[in-house]
């Protein structure tokens, strides 16, 4: 029984009966599970870079209260809120873009972080869910006010966004990006002809990044043809998954992240797979599952445009990362560095997803005039 009464009106008391609190919950589980996982897959990492043991540990419990204060700060937000955020951080993060360009180290031929403090900052992670928003609030006005042009700054903004991202270059963010905005713009009355326009240049856009970016050309043929390059790391996450069966091998007793690249970060799904098992895996689809679905269904009940697209681009951003990542680990498409959402090792990817998360359940909590769908 909750020991919040109904006629609390604390900010804490109106959250508490506003907020979906199942949603919450499930994404509790899910960060929950992620410290978990940063103890069963990491140290082995930080052992064989020649760090300590608990490197990654520290730096990513660290980081965790201050995500968990960033989802509950963010959830306590107005829509109105959401969107002075949303443009405040996008006007930063642009910046940061910018200067991440100018003076941050390159790393594996890509420049997408900036060391701030001793703290390595990816914009790019926070620009996802402020660009979401931003956009939202676009198409909104486009049309809610007669001539207001949102359409055409949502434009805009959406090929400033991309030039910066290719500029890194980072093509698994501007797809899912890319896939996020024109989602929105379909969800505000894009008509069907530009869908089929919009789909042809997505299309085209991935053939030229085949023939004009080597490392796209080299994941994309080792996807199609795995003797034809150095498949070591996919070869590795299966035999992960083939190792952990149904129940899995135990916490902390596999053994392929002991020599695969990145086990607490881009293949940390693959650790999941050996250590804990393919019912385990089932279930964290579920969770990510239950996330975007329940969001959904909430948001479709909504009676405001703005809400529901900026709702619907925060959720989709969210399980559109987490089928990337886990995708990617199954081999079911080419390899892409992407964090599972609050699993993976990272402090920009989970202070941003904290970011993204509390403004989805500020814009899904129960209003007063809003029809409720659960």
């Amino acid at each position: 029984m909750s020991t919040i009464a109904r006629t609390d009106t604390s900010i804490l008391g109106r959250w508490w009966w506003t907020v979906d609190r199942w949603t919450a919950g499930a994404l509790l589980l899910i960060i929950l599970f992620g410290a978990l996982m940063i103890f069963a897959a990491s140290p082995a990492v930080a052992e064989r870079i020649g760090l300590d043991s608990y490197h990654f540990v520290r730096r990513q419990l660290m980081l965790l209260p201050v995500a968990a204060t960033m989802l509950l700060a963010c959830s306590l937000l107005s829509p109105l809120q959401v969107r002075r955020a949303a443009v405040i951080g996008f006007i930063g993060c642009i910046g940061l873009m910018v200067l991440t360009l100018l003076f941050g180290p390159e790393i594996k031929g890509a420049k997408r972080w900036l060391s701030i403090g001793g703290f390595s900052l990816q914009a790019s992670e926070f620009l996802k869910p402020c660009f979401a928003v931003v956009s939202a609030w676009m198409f909104a006005e486009w049309r809610k006010e007669t001539g207001f042009p949102g359409q055409w700054v949502a434009m805009g903004l959406y090929g400033l966004v991309v030039s910066l991202l290719l500029m890194q270059p980072d093509l698994g963010q501007t797809v899912v990006v890319s896939l996020v905005w024109f989602g929105q713009f379909f969800l505000a009355g894009l008509p069907m002809m530009l869908v089929g326009g919009a789909l042809l240049l997505g299309a085209g856009g991935l053939v030229a990044a085949y023939f004009l970016l080597p490392h796209v050309n080299d994941r994309i043929n080792r996807f199609l043809d795995p003797s034809a390059g150095d498949s070591y790391q996919v070869e590795r996450s299966l035999e992960a998954f083939r190792n952990g069966g149904l129940l899995g091998t135990g916490p902390g007793e596999g053994q392929v992240k002991a020599y695969l690249p990145d086990a607490h970060a881009d293949f940390v799904f693959s650790v999941t797979g050996e250590e804990f098992g393919a019912i385990v895996c089932l279930l964290l689809i579920a969770l990510f599952g239950f996330v975007v679905l329940r969001g959904f269904a909430r948001l479709f009940a909504e009676q405001s445009l703005f809400v529901l697209l900026a709702g619907a681009g925060l959720l989709a951003q969210f399980g559109l990362q987490a089928l990337i990542h886990m995708a990617s680990a199954l081999q079911l498409m080419p390899a892409k560095g992407m964090t599972l959402p609050f699993i993976s090792y990272g402090g920009s990817s989970l202070l941003a997803l904290a970011l993204g998360m509390g403004l989805m359940l500020a814009l899904t909590r129960s209003r007063a005039g809003r029809m409720e769908a659960l």
